[in-house]
């Protein structure tokens, strides 16, 4: 199973939450950057559909999987 980090940063005069590299968008205190991290991290848990999906990979080969409902990763909002 996967991880997905939510971390709470100081980002454009504010507070933001990274994931892999993306800011989300700048909020005025820790507590509401905190909040809305929190809230993005519950939607990661919730099951969706199951679907196939195609990716390219760094090397530009494509590949096909089928990407289940319940195949959800862990989510976790770090300060």
């Amino acid at each position: 199973m996967s991880v997905v980090n939510y971390r709470v940063v100081e980002h454009d005069g504010g507070w933001a939450y990274r994931v892999d590299g993306t800011f989300s968008e700048t909020f005025p205190t820790h507590d509401a950057a905190f909040g809305a991290a929190r809230r993005a991290a519950c939607k990661q848990l919730q099951p969706g559909e199951t679907t196939g999906i195609a990716w390219e990979d760094e090397s530009g080969h494509w590949h096909a999987e089928l990407s289940r409902a319940s195949d959800r990763p862990q989510a976790r909002v770090l300060d």
